[in-house]
């Protein structure tokens, strides 16, 4: 590994501290569009343990959040039928990070600019630890999965559909 063992903090990681979350660093190189199978490899992590987060919104706009297995992409549809909207999609890039208020590639749930419903896929919270960016590209935090449910209030959701 080329870059250093600690990262510089990030709204992230001040959100995890400020509300005493104990958590792991593991900074790897970044790979634009590499996504989660590039950070699972370069790290030695299961892919399925990488959550990567990802925001989206309903058919009136609204923003929202879904925590996903980083070997797993989302079936809208059934998304959508969960949480009770016409239809789901993910936001444009710009849009996406005007809402989390971090670059697409390094959003992380915590600490973000605007407060946005959180869903997470149900059996991620099965997991004895999961890794997720910690709010900069490059850049993952190792938690309990339990950690979303609790602090972030995430609904859990079935809607991974195998990649």
């Amino acid at each position: 590994m080329a870059r250093k063992d600690h990262v510089s903090e990030t709204p992230a990681t001040a959100w995890l501290k400020a509300n005493g979350v104990a958590f792991t660093e593991h900074p790897y190189e970044y790979l634009e569009h590499g996504g989660a199978q590039h950070s699972a490899q370069v790290l030695g992590f299961d892919p399925f343990t990488v959550v990567k987060t990802l925001v989206m919104e309903d058919d009136k706009a609204r923003p929202l959040v879904v925590l996903m297995h980083g070997n797993r992409t989302v079936s809208t549809k059934n998304l959508a039928r969960q949480i009770g909207a016409r239809s789901v999609q993910p936001c444009k890039p710009e849009v996406a990070n005007r809402h989390s208020g971090y670059l697409v590639g390094g959003t992380s749930p915590f600490g973000t600019r605007k407060a946005m419903p959180v869903y997470i896929e149900e059996t991620i919270l099965s997991l004895p630890r999961i890794v997720i960016n910690g709010g900069r590209r490059g850049y993952l935090v190792g938690i309990d999965p339990q950690v979303c449910a609790r602090l972030l209030a995430a609904k859990p959701v079935h809607c991974a559909l195998a990649e």
